[in-house]
């Protein structure tokens, strides 16, 4: 490449106002720098500069002006030196600052993260609320917050834990109910991924996120709302009174190469192709598969064809997977070809280390994923490879599209995300996101008091539930249950439902205390009345759930490989395992929940009190304190060796994570290792991922104070 050349035609881009091409063409320009090993000359940082691109300027080589520029641009994200932010970024962080609450559009490669780190740091605010999609974006996220601010703010991300004086609350929308009572007042509220708020985008999910926004506004003081690809906002509700930015503005550059047309139907020449494109070796590759199906039909091709690597932490990590899951699971005998994969039922600290392994240089090369890691992990790679242009069983629709090629590249490691097209792409069109009142939430109490007009068809809806309710309760009764009852579901149908039942079938609700027996042979009745509360969804038949659930109830006391060897006798593998112990944790505890709510409001003279089996359920039937600790990166095998070490007592029911984690930090890594002896090398690979992510940057007194 002649560097002038490139440099001259990067000028005349900027001349005739086509700046978005003229930063590509840059972005290029250094890639191809990069590549050979050339440092950038005062020409190429000049045009860094005038294309907004402020953190790539290298001040080794830059004038006095874009050293000034580099400086300027500075910000304090919480880290041990300020960082530069691009233009785009510090127009963001500068309309926070001025108290606006703001709707932003930008690209997945634009750094929404720093602006959120910038804003806690200089503003210095006592309740921030971070809503995000998944587990395990509430997790990533919280590791970058908790070394940064770890040493001032009580970071919390699982459910029901006891508020600081600052407080820093990162979970998905499912979990934030808990806080909306005890949260009196948030200085910003954070949505991430807010289009998931429409039905269009997330229909299951859709409205109680809607129901955590309705929730917290009326609490906070600003709002801050992120998402990709969208170009029109419609006027709604939940968004009024917040500017809305659309920010098109990338860091990195998308290279396509788009092979679906002469591959056609051709499932073969599909194989071949993508065998050719990983045989390449370009760099870490994300292979979007669209469906489980597909995950296993990848699965099976890649360890047919592709070579073991001679590689430690691999056979390490494989070695593990055979003794704490299954030795003949696709993932076990995966690992050691150098891909793992990625979707929303596997553990989180199972997805957590796949993640790490491929952020190491030694680990992991390639990952196979549904949506979940386009969805919920913000990873990229310098490759993407779109293998199915499903999502399930509907095809993907552009703004998903861009979401998954949007993979692609990442600041200061890949200038260039290579992209890959298998199966043919959707027409390109413009997102406009509109957000409704979502019909389950009508007659809520958040829905009441949001202060919101609604339609004829709306509040003949919300008088027909209120008639309904009424009819159930007794006015005054509702009105009290409507105003002080908190329940887990965003359906009034199926509230609804449950206290049409209850109210029709009374007497065999009578004994719902059995639940909380010791027994499992005592729960078939009740288990089987609960899943029928919502037909489907659970995973598999009614029958097998209930078998599944029983012996899920020794998961504490048995390994993993012990419980799969019980389920034989049920067909169930360990893929469905996950699946099934996830809609356990969530689904059947919720149900339970608002089941145990709305009976105790309908027979106050003998209310039950079903905290004990709620609790066990929403945990897997593991020790709170170890479940919760999943989600840190601390698989329950390795806190059931330190259980028994006498390390710490994990089944004592008043410890709660937060102490926990405070007794892991006491005794550090190197004691603990001392302490509990029987520990593996991938066990202490693992602990070493987990005290990165429970340690934070100590500060000063006075930064403290702030």
């Amino acid at each position: 490449m002649d560097v002038f050349e490139h440099c001259h035609k990067v000028n005349d881009l900027l001349t005739t106002g086509q700046d978005a091409e003229a930063r590509n063409e840059t972005i290029k320009l250094l890639a191809t720098l990069r590549e050979d090993g050339l440092a950038y000359s005062p020409l190429v940082n000049r045009l860094i500069r005038d294309v907004g691109l402020f953190p790539y300027l290298d001040a080794r080589t830059a004038s006095w002006q874009e050293r000034y520029v580099s400086e300027v641009f500075k910000a304090d994200v919480g880290g041990e030196e300020p960082i530069t932010l691009h233009r785009e970024q510090s127009r963001l962080l500068n309309a926070l600052l001025d108290g606006k609450s703001i709707a932003v559009s930008a690209p997945t490669s634009f750094g929404k993260s720093f602006v959120i780190d910038a804003f806690i740091s200089m503003r210095n605010p006592s309740n921030v609320v971070i809503i995000v999609p998944t587990i395990a974006l509430a997790d990533e996220t919280r590791r970058r917050l908790q070394r940064k601010f770890g040493g001032r703010y009580k970071i919390i991300t699982t459910s029901d834990e006891t508020l600081s004086s600052k407080n820093i609350l990162i979970f998905p929308q499912e979990r934030a109910i808990g806080y909306v009572r005890a949260l009196r007042h948030i200085d910003i509220l954070i949505v991430d991924e807010f289009y998931k708020a429409s039905k269009s985008f997330d229909k299951e999910r859709s409205p109680s996120l809607v129901r955590a926004i309705m929730s917290f506004s009326k609490v906070a003081s600003q709002r801050y709302f992120l998402a990709p690809n969208i170009e029109v906002l419609e006027d709604n509700p939940f968004t009024e009174g917040m500017e809305f930015l659309r920010l098109d503005f990338n860091t990195v550059v998308l290279e396509k190469t788009e092979i679906y047309s002469e591959i056609g139907r051709n499932e073969q020449k599909k194989s071949e192709v993508l065998l050719g494109i990983l045989n390449a070796n370009l760099g870490k590759t994300l292979i979007y598969a669209g469906t489980y199906t597909n995950v296993a039909k990848i699965s099976t091709l890649l360890m047919t064809h592709l070579e073991s690597l001679d590689r430690s932490l691999l056979a390490q990590f494989r070695a593990w997977l055979a003794k704490n899951y299954d030795p003949n699971w696709a993932l076990t005998n995966l690992v050691i070809k150098g891909v793992g994969f990625h979707n929303g039922q596997l553990h989180r600290s199972l997805s957590q280390i796949q993640i790490r392994l491929f952020e190491e240089e030694g680990g992991i090369d390639r990952i196979i994923s549904t949506s979940s890691i386009i969805e919920g992990v913000n990873t990229s790679a310098e490759v993407v490879v779109l293998w199915s242009n499903k999502n399930g069983t509907a095809r993907i629709n552009n703004f998903t599209y861009k979401n998954i090629i949007g993979r692609g590249g990442r600041m200061f490691r890949h200038f260039v995300g290579k992209i890959f097209v298998l199966e043919e792409p959707p027409d390109d069109a413009s997102t406009q996101l509109q957000i409704e009142m979502p019909e389950e939430l009508l007659g809520t109490s958040e829905a009441e008091s949001f202060g919101m007009e609604f339609t004829r068809d709306q509040v003949a809806a919300i008088e027909n539930y209120k008639r309904s309710m009424q009819e159930l309760f007794g006015s005054d009764d509702y009105q009290d249950f409507l105003e002080n009852d908190v329940l887990q579901s965003s359906s009034t149908h199926l509230v609804l439902n449950i206290a049409r039942d209850i109210k029709a079938n009374s007497a065999s609700w009578n004994g719902l205390g059995y639940l909380n027996s010791d027994d499992p042979d005592r729960w078939d009745h009740y288990l089987y009345k609960l899943i029928n509360l919502l037909p489907g969804g659970w995973g598999v038949e009614y029958g097998k759930y209930v078998a599944f659930v029983k012996i899920l109830s020794k998961n504490w006391l048995r390994s993993i490989p012990e419980l799969l060897g019980e389920l034989d006798d049920y067909d169930i593998g360990i893929d469905h395992f996950f699946e099934l112990e996830r809609n356990t944790a969530f689904k059947l505890a919720c149900l339970l929940g608002d089941v145990h709510t709305v009976y105790n409001r309908m027979n106050t003279r003998n209310p039950v009190d079903l905290t004990p089996a709620i609790s066990r359920m929403s945990h897997a039937f593991l020790p709170r304190v170890v479940y919760n600790l999943e989600e840190y990166g601390m698989p329950r095998m390795i806190s059931k060796k330190i259980h028994l070490a006498g390390v710490l007592n994990l089944e004592d029911e008043t410890l709660d994570v937060h102490k926990a984690l405070e007794s892991f930090r006491t005794i550090g890594q190197e004691g603990l290792t001392r302490s509990v002896g029987d520990l593996d090398d991938f066990d202490m690979y693992i602990l070493r991922y987990f005290y990165e992510g429970i340690e934070f940057r100590r500060e000063s007194s006075s930064a403290i104070q702030g």
